[in-house]
């Protein structure tokens, strides 16, 4: 299994949330080798920072996924700014 994780510095909350319950989960849930996904941001104050690990089968597949994340990004400049995005290898999971 592979990790995609993405790191986001959020600019507008209620539209972030709007386009993660509206396009993000829907497509990343639906996508190939998809097992589970958690979407945070943090609490408290200060700049609103986003952190999400999604979850697939193959390493492909979370690549894939990690193109789809950034081109819906890349649309949303004025609510989100895509600070980190990378593919790692899951080792453990309970």
């Amino acid at each position: 299994m592979h990790a995609l994780v993405v790191h986001v510095t959020i600019h507008n909350a209620d539209a972030t949330g709007e386009v993660l319950r509206d396009e993000v989960v829907p497509q990343a849930s639906s996508a190939p080798g998809f097992k589970a996904g958690y979407w945070t941001w943090s609490t408290g104050g200060g700049p609103l920072n986003g952190l999400s690990m999604i979850i697939f089968d193959s390493e492909e597949n979370a690549r894939a996924a990690g193109d789809r994340v950034s081109a819906i990004a890349a649309s949303r400049p004025g609510d989100v700014t895509l600070d980190g995005i990378e593919v790692r290898e899951v080792v453990a999971s309970a």
